[in-house]
């Protein structure tokens, strides 16, 4: 016999799709199973993000026990590249009024840069993967391919005519409303859901996955970077200070377990390490400005490819990099400046 159902889980996932968001709906589900929940609502506002992380969200959706709605909200949000698969894998999809979905086209995420022969195979493979899920749910395979090949966006209305969501609700009270009474083909059955009466539960992410989202950030992870970097070089220029090398040595972990997590581009690193070199160096070698020159040139160069992908939200941001480049040089020029001092 099946459990009486007692409750909806409710979570939220806003940012890039990454390791934490896969850990975090990985586990709502299985919660969601566990506590034979109604269903499973995701609200999603999405630029897109990891393809490894995506497979692994949309394979257990699939695969769910229970029904897992995706709904594309508040207003304004959307569901873009990696959203897109997901809300396809979704039981039921749904959009809240003012947001869109599409541009599913995918890029270049790792250390090498894909040839055109490499770039048709991927395309390929996402449109055949889009079209898959679009046949397991009964929606729009022709969009599905538009919008890989094309990086076709639509609106919600278009998306709800064309046959890409099922439902528009202003709100989580108004979605919660459409989905009662609705037949929903879940595994080998098809579920009447019974929304009306049913409890609303919110389900947070753990202490864990909030760090794990924080540290997928390319700029906490530059600047962890940075940090432990500067701290472990500042420790071994001024030994028994304890405090540089700790904090450096905890940052430089957590930064390089972040580089883990992303596309990183290891010369980058590289220009990174050889401008606190250098910055290091000025302090002691007298070059006239140079080598603070050759630091704030390597490290300028090292940001800016320290993470290589064509997305804008996998990068390091102009304005970090500037703001930490005048923190350095401040902090170098000080330095000179005591160390003048002193002499």
């Amino acid at each position: 016999f099946i459990l009486q159902a007692n409750v909806i889980y409710l979570g939220e996932m806003s940012g890039v799709i990454s390791p934490a968001s896969s850990a975090y709906i990985l586990r709502a589900i299985t919660i969601a199973e566990e506590k034979n929940a109604e269903c499973l609502i995701i609200k999603l506002d999405t630029p897109g993000g990891l393809d490894e992380s995506m497979r692994e969200i949309t394979k257990r959706i699939l695969n769910a026990k229970i029904p897992v709605v995706i709904y594309v909200a508040p207003k304004g949000a959307r569901a873009a590249s990696a959203g897109v698969f997901i809300l396809y894998a979704s039981h039921i999809a749904a959009m809240a009024p003012g947001t869109n979905v599409g541009a599913a086209h995918p890029v270049g995420m790792g250390r090498e840069k894909m040839d055109t022969v490499m770039v048709s195979k991927v395309t390929n493979d996402a449109v055949a993967y889009l079209q898959s899920l679009a046949k397991a749910r009964n929606r729009n395979i022709q969009w599905a391919e538009k919008a890989v090949r094309e990086s076709a966006s639509i609106d919600d209305e278009t998306a709800l005519k064309i046959g890409v969501c099922e439902i528009i609700a202003e709100n989580e009270e108004a979605l919660i409303n459409k989905l009662d009474g609705r037949d929903v083909k879940v595994d080998e059955y098809t579920k009447k859901l019974d929304t009306k009466s049913v409890p609303i539960k919110k389900f947070s992410m753990t202490l864990r996955e909030r760090l794990l989202l924080i540290l997928t950030n390319p700029n906490i992870a530059y600047i962890l970077l940075l940090l432990g970097i500067y701290g472990l070089f500042f420790e071994l220029q001024n030994p028994g200070m304890i405090f540089p090398g700790v904090v450096g040595g905890i940052c430089l972990i957590l930064g390089f377990y972040a580089l883990h997590l992303l596309p990183v581009n290891y010369a980058g690193l590289a220009l990174i390490i050889l401008s606190a070199i250098f910055f290091i160096l000025e302090i002691y070698v007298t070059s006239h400005g140079l080598l603070s020159i050759g630091g704030v040139i390597s490290l300028i160069m090292g940001s800016l490819i320290l993470f290589e992908s064509d997305l804008p939200f996998l990068r390091v941001s102009w304005e970090v990099i500037m703001v930490v480049v005048i923190i350095i040089l401040v902090f170098v020029g000080l330095l000179l400046f005591l160390g003048i001092k002193a002499q």
